[in-house]
């Protein structure tokens, strides 16, 4: 047989698959750029980059000593891979930040810490945790002391969060010109929790103090004057704001999105918009127990799948020997029930 020579036609190609295989191995983009999430909307995530370290020619020193906002896409590398406000992620492409110009994020550097809530407690179909924000280190819980009435169980689920990132948490009670704070600082006073009290209007010292040199996520229900403090905060912030229903004592939402504001002093804050409720489906109850290192010792002997809140837990005899403050078995069990209901309370 004569050889002959081949062309296109002779090539098999199996349907629904690519000619060329792919390969596993993905750019290490070294030239890329750190930034930092300050926003997300609809898949393009603005980023802060801060200028570099100073070298070269003086054009280049002056191109690296602007600070800016670069718009940015995610690259198909990531996948799945979810990218948040808090977010320090590797920019490669356009990063300029000039108008209409759109880089890409190939990384996402690891993360100090991750706020998540789940949708709902119950649901078998969607225990999928929802991602806050990452790399806080402070979790601020805004609540009004009146217009509208504390929710402590709303207060108790969104500590037990914080208790499973391991942030620190403080309490920000405003609106205290219209009621005095002390029976809700006297019900979180067992747990330690720090507590700054403030009314519009009013010094913000003591809060200033707090978030200082920090990565601090507000959150809290809609109507309870987060926006308002956002804004006193940091004045150019423009955050909306909106008055309390007077029929239901409801705030509407006005913060649709979560974003990272950075504070005159140093340090930032991160608004997130308000919660009607916190899920924690997520969070184990040995997760919750660990935030009370004076009572894991007293669960030794519990019956196997304890769940201690029943007549069967061992704390009872262990916090009535005086191992331990009635009062943070008491928190504890707030906690975990909170963290097994499945509505918040509601004023």
């Amino acid at each position: 047989m004569k050889r002959r020579e081949y062309d296109e036609d002779d090539v098999r190609v199996r349907p629904g698959r690519g000619s060329r295989p792919r390969t596993r191995i993905r750019p290490a983009h070294e030239d890329a750029v750190e930034g930092f999430v300050v926003a997300v909307d609809r898949g393009r995530y603005t980023t802060l980059v801060e200028p570099e370290r100073p070298k070269g020619s003086a054009q280049k020193r002056r191109q690296q000593a602007q600070r800016r906002l670069v718009v940015a896409m995610k690259a198909r590398e990531l996948g799945r891979k979810g990218i948040v406000v808090g977010d320090r992620v590797a920019l490669v492409g356009d990063v300029s930040g000039r108008p209409d110009t759109l880089a890409r994020v190939v990384r996402v550097e690891p993360r100090t810490s991750m706020l998540r809530r789940s949708a709902d407690d119950t649901d078998d179909t969607d225990g999928i945790e929802r991602p806050v924000v990452a790399n806080a280190d402070q979790l601020v819980i805004v609540t009004a002391l009146a217009d509208p009435p504390p929710r402590p169980r709303m207060i108790d689920r969104i500590l037990v969060a914080a208790f499973d990132a391991e942030i620190d948490t403080l309490l920000c009670l405003t609106k205290s010109d219209l009621a005095p704070p002390d029976e809700l600082v006297a019900l979180y006073e067992p747990l330690g929790i720090a507590h700054v009290v403030v009314h519009k209007g009013g010094s913000l010292e003591e809060l200033h103090d707090h978030l200082a040199g920090r990565v601090s996520v507000l959150v809290g229900h809609s109507g309870v004057g987060k926006s308002t403090l956002v804004n006193a905060l940091v004045p150019d912030a423009n955050r909306a704001v909106a008055q309390v229903n007077a029929v239901t004592g409801r705030g509407r939402h006005t913060s649709t999105s979560a974003v990272a504001l950075e504070l005159p002093e140093g340090g930032w804050i991160i608004d997130t918009p308000g919660v009607r409720s916190f899920g924690l489906a997520h969070v184990s109850a040995e997760t919750v127990l660990a935030a009370f290192p004076d009572l894991v010792e007293g669960t030794v002997e519990c019956p196997k799948g304890c769940t201690h809140l029943g007549a069967e837990c061992a704390l009872d005899a262990w916090v009535a020997a005086g191992n331990a403050d009635p009062a943070r078995l008491e928190s504890l069990r707030r906690l975990l029930s909170s963290r097994e209901g499945t509505l918040d309370d509601t004023p």
